[in-house]
């Protein structure tokens, strides 16, 4: 009997995540809320607080545009490349995140878009299982007013992650909002123009990508820009001079 009670005071779990995958284990590794205990979008936040996003606000990677798509949906714009994932925690990025859809965004359902042009897994990037736990602690009011989340310029270790690992780290009702955008213009099929500010290094991306769509794939087919070098006839020609000199002396 005593080895018995002893065991069980011992008894311990091992949990193991893959390390190449791009999984954030923190939200695994830390205390949690409990999952009843929502932010309370119907009380002010203190003053204080509202200060404290000051320095996030200017950032400008989370922001509620002025438009809406082609079905009446207000956006939320999301820019990956903004995004200071080196110097924010995951709870100070779930109030943040909170505090702004409860304060600014107005009734009714709502879309994200979220442009993850030339972002960086290590400058940029939370990590998916902080992401989910982000959007599992929402209240199930606001979970049901997100009505679509535009992936735009979605890379193709992205795209592999979500299709292998998207349905277990993210719940289905979220996982089936997403709509991958490979180009502005099939955003155009869903967002009028003029209805979001685009940021300028996305539209050039976007232009890149019409030039060399192989980088859709992880492939570049001129990561060196040798095509753009200028010609080496002049250093061959230097070359070719000095052995005809040589040739004349001797």
């Amino acid at each position: 009997m005593g080895s018995s009670s002893t065991s069980s005071k011992d008894d311990f779990s091992v949990l193991v995540l893959a390390s190449d995958l791009g999984i954030d284990a923190r939200p695994f590794l830390t205390h949690q809320e409990p999952e009843d205990s929502w932010y309370d979008c119907t009380s002010d936040p203190p003053p204080s607080e509202e200060q404290d996003f000051a320095h996030l606000d200017s950032l400008q990677f989370l922001r509620l545009e002025s438009g809406s798509d082609k079905l009446g949906n207000r956006i939320f714009r999301i820019v990956g490349k903004y995004f200071p994932a080196l110097v924010i925690s995951a709870e100070r990025l779930k109030k943040y995140v909170f505090n702004k859809i409860c304060t600014e965004l107005p009734e009714g359902p709502f879309c994200i878009v979220y442009m993850h042009s030339t972002v960086q897994k290590e400058d940029n990037n939370p990590g998916l299982t902080i992401l989910r736990w982000i959007y599992e602690e929402l209240p199930s009011d606001h979970k049901d007013r997100l009505q679509a989340v535009y992936f735009v310029h979605p890379g193709l270790r992205s795209r592999l992650v979500l299709a292998t690992l998207g349905r277990f780290f993210l719940s289905g009702g979220l996982y089936w909002k997403v709509k991958y955008v490979s180009r502005l213009q099939y955003l155009w099929d869903d967002i009028k123009k003029g209805e979001l500010e685009i940021p300028e290094f996305v539209q050039k991306h976007d232009e890149i990508l019409e030039h060399r769509p192989l980088t859709d794939y992880g492939i570049e087919p001129d990561p060196l820009q040798l095509s753009q070098m200028p010609p080496s006839a002049y250093s061959i020609g230097r070359h070719d001079t000095s052995w005809a000199s040589r040739q004349y002396m001797s």
